[in-house]
Parts: structure tokens; C-alpha cells; sequence
């Protein structure tokens, strides 16, 4: 399991400018192997890194299930809600959805997360 730096881009503006300014700013950019994750806020990192989405990959680790069915019976979630949620933490390098044999397999890639956001006074934003 590897750590993610998470970036929040709320205070920065766009996203495609954040990315140019914050290596700057937190002096400590990841290592080339270590994913950076960014979210347009604060609300959105908090959405995906939930407590019920927390308790879900604990449970992928622990149980390494072969199917989202076999995740759907473990956890007695919806399959649709279950997919839509492993989409999501897909989608943000969290887990990978393995296709195998017809049949889609979670795997937890993250289990650490390194959340990194500030009001950025300082270090300034250059405008």
C-alpha cells in the first residue's frame, strides 16, 4: 500500500494553476512513485475520504474480495451505490477495479492518506 499526497485547490483558483504554484509553496513535492492527488475543495476531499468510504476499503484489505457482488453481500450495500462509489475512489488512485474473467475485482492502493492545504500567507500565491 503506498501513502497520497492530497492536494486541495480551493483557495488557488483553477486547478491548472494551483499545479504550477504549490510545488513552490509546500516545498516538499512527492517522490515520482507517490501519486498527488488534488480536489477542487475541501468538501470534495471529504466526500471521498467519508468514514463510510474509509470502513469500505478497510474492508476490501480485510476480505479481498473477488467481485463487487462478493462486496455487495459483505457489506450489504447496493451494487449500483457500491459501483459508483469504487468509481470514484478509482478515480482517484485509491482503489483499482481489476477486470478479470467478466467479472470486476477491487483492490485497495491507498490505505494512507498525507492531506496538505493552507491560507497560503506564509507563502504567498504569486498572482
Amino acid at each position: 500500500m503506498r501513502a497520497l499526497f492530497l492536494e486541495n485547490s480551493e483557495e488557488l483558483g483553477q486547478v491548472s494553476e494551483a499545479r504550477d504554484s504549490v510545488e513552490g509553496i509546500l516545498g516538499q513535492a512527492p517522490r515520482k512513485n507517490e501519486p498527488k492527488v488534488w480536489f477542487e475543495s475541501t468538501k470534495s476531499m471529504s466526500q471521498v475520504l467519508s468514514a463510510e468510504n474509509q470502513d469500505l476499503l478497510r474492508t476490501i484489505i480485510n476480505t479481498k474480495p473477488h467481485s463487487i457482488t462478493e462486496l455487495e453481500e459483505i457489506t450489504n450495500r447496493k451494487k449500483s451505490n457500491l459501483s459508483r462509489t469504487l468509481k470514484t475512489l478509482e478515480k482517484y488512485g485509491i482503489v483499482e477495479l481489476k477486470r478479470i474473467k467478466g467479472k470486476i475485482m477491487p483492490e485497495a492502493k491507498a490505505t494512507d492518506f498525507i492531506v496538505e492545504f493552507g491560507l497560503h500567507y506564509s507563502c504567498p500565491v504569486p498572482q
